[in-house]
């Protein structure tokens, strides 16, 4: 598989181009339905000159108005790799700045389309918008590429027990179900598991005085973190033959730390592993929500529902495998 080109240079993009435009934070379902008709392999030999080529911007054009950092379920090097995986050519990276953010539509169709991109098919999201004031949308792009603009419809899924619900696939439900502890709902939404990607940094190794080391990950400061609590997870590093069952906890160990410190941590205990990870990356797949974190009376109380936690990981992987 050839890797993806990462452009920021106008200069150096492939051309002509057949482009899928958006954020694309995530890369989940609905993204993936956006990319799918600029892949080579859906261009096949017709269009075979153009380059399969995906355009969004940095920073965020949210954070840009607002000024605040965003956080993201896609940091930078998460997106690329997810690219890559799917068979995308080129990233092309608009740095969103005072100047694309004033151009007018038709401003942005001539000078970035056109000129810059040379682009001779495009696959956007029915309710993608651009230009100053967000004034351009789909109708605007048909006007000009007719029947070589495709426009994916709202992309819907169903989700549930016995009375299963319509949900919408997009980055912001799958925040909200981060933010809820719903992990099935946004690995379904996803279509693969939400991860956290980080280094593994030395703790104050409390865990190994009760019997449970932890790994410390350190992650991408804007990563997008789900609520704080414990959750059943599945480890991927590069000595693993195979990814490795643990439990994770996300908050301020209220039971160890004080209580005035708002430094949220990330442990992983990995079951059955023994090993040193310091400075290596680990790579945690989110299953399950166990249980929202809690402050114990003392460290036995912590270690035994540790040892739940870790039973429940345990049934967790059990069932799914099954299933």
């Amino acid at each position: 598989m050839l890797s993806v080109r990462v452009i920021f240079d106008p200069n150096q993009i492939s051309r002509p181009t057949a482009i899928a435009l958006g954020n694309f934070d995530g890369v989940h379902v609905g993204h993936r339905q956006v990319i799918a008709p600029i892949l080579p392999i859906a261009l096949g030999d017709h269009y075979k000159n153009l380059t399969s080529t995906v355009v969004s911007f940095s920073p965020h054009p949210q954070e840009f108005f607002s000024q605040k950092p965003r956080s993201l379920l896609t940091p930078f090097d998460e997106k690329v790799a997810l690219l890559e995986s799917l068979g995308v050519e080129q990233l092309v990276l608009l740095p969103f700045e005072a100047s694309l953010a004033n151009l007018t539509a038709a401003e942005f169709i001539q000078k970035i389309l056109i000129d810059s991109l040379q682009v001779e098919l495009i696959s956007v999201g029915f309710d993608f918008h651009f230009g100053q004031k967000r004034q351009g949308n789909v109708t605007d792009l048909q006007d000009i590429w007719g029947d070589r603009l495709t426009i994916i419809p709202e992309q819907t899924m169903s989700f549930g027990g016995a009375e299963p619900s319509s949900v919408r696939i997009s980055s912001s439900n799958i925040r909200i179900a981060l933010a809820q502890g719903e992990i099935k709902l946004a690995n379904s939404l996803l279509g693969r598991a939400y991860n956290l990607v980080g280094k593994v940094v030395r703790g104050k190794q409390l865990g190994r005085t009760i019997g449970f080391p932890t790994a410390n990950l350190e992650v991408f400061t804007q990563k997008c973190l789900p609520r704080d609590g414990v959750y059943a997870v599945e480890a991927i590093a590069n000595n693993f033959q195979k990814p490795i069952l643990g439990v994770m906890n996300i908050g301020l160990r209220p039971t160890v730390d004080d209580l005035r410190s708002d430094r949220r941590t990330i442990e992983v205990h990995l079951l059955d592993w023994h090993g040193d990870l310091y400075d290596q990356e680990l790579s945690v797949n989110l299953i399950k929500f166990i249980r929202l974190e809690k402050k114990f009376d003392s460290l036995d109380a912590l270690k035994a529902q540790i040892q739940t936690d870790c039973q429940t990981s345990i049934r967790t992987e059990q069932l799914s495998t099954a299933a």
